[in-house]
């Protein structure tokens, strides 16, 4: 086996492994959640590209940092599928239908959508954020930032993919993801690159935490076990046997 070949496997094996063996007989009940994301995400965009359906989309989707914190609590669910207008609507649905569908079939469905909000989340109330500290502070946004529309799975995409490299060992593409949004950032200078890295910030948290959640009681058992004598028992101090009466 070639260098190459050995690296993907070293980098990748897990995760194929898990892709893998995922029930073959469930079919598409495997991705149920991202083919509903797909159709949900063309709905919208053929909705909000015509006369009729922009304003209803907008009104329901549409994120500013400038809106009322609970109008955008409320609207940031549905406008992860609402794809950006400036972009091809066919990159979101190839994101989704590749990166959710990865994510569904290793994590489940309750997990992804879990994660996705999540990485949404983190952008939307950075953006608020950011422009409250004003472009002068080094996280700060300029007050532009607060009419930008701020819709799209790309958060939620980059999110879920750092999540699934991390968890899954693939912490080269992990780099990597987080390495061209860094790239993103210095280049444009836009508010999406922003939200990608507080994105990813809010994921690496998460998986910090389930890392840490899932050593702790492991070491705790194995303190206990160390501490233990023969038979699983707690070891008595050392000294002379207690005299019964």
């Amino acid at each position: 086996m070639t260098g190459p070949a050995l690296w993907a496997r070293a980098e990748w094996g897990v995760l194929y492994a898990a892709v893998r063996g995922s029930p073959a007989g469930r079919g598409p009940r495997a991705v149920a959640a991202t083919l509903a994301a797909v159709c949900l995400t063309a709905l919208l965009h053929f909705a909000q590209s015509r006369p009729w359906g922009y304003g209803l989309v907008q009104r329901i989707g549409a994120v500013r940092a400038e809106d009322p914190l609970w109008l955008a609590l409320l609207r940031t669910p549905l406008s992860l599928f609402v794809p950006a207008l400036d972009l091809p609507v066919w990159g979101a649905l190839a994101q989704i239908l590749c990166v959710f569908g990865v994510a569904e079939v290793c994590l489940g469905r309750r997990r992804t959508l879990a994660v996705a909000y999540v990485a949404t989340l983190a952008g939307t109330l950075y953006a608020r954020a950011g422009v409250a500290l004003g472009p002068h502070r080094p996280l700060g946004l300029p007050g532009t930032d607060a009419h930008v529309v701020d819709t799209g799975p790309s958060a939620a995409v980059v999110g879920l993919a750092v999540y699934v490299g991390l968890r899954y060992g693939a912490f080269v593409t992990a780099a990597a993801v987080t390495a061209a949004m860094v790239v993103e950032v210095v280049l444009k200078e836009n508010l999406a690159g922003r939200e990608h890295l507080a994105a990813i910030t809010a994921v690496a948290l998460v998986c910090a935490l389930s890392a840490a959640r899932r050593r702790w009681p492991n070491g705790r058992r194995r303190a206990v076990r160390s501490r233990s004598g023969p038979g699983g028992r707690t070891a008595r101090a050392s000294g002379p046997p207690p005299v019964r009466p």
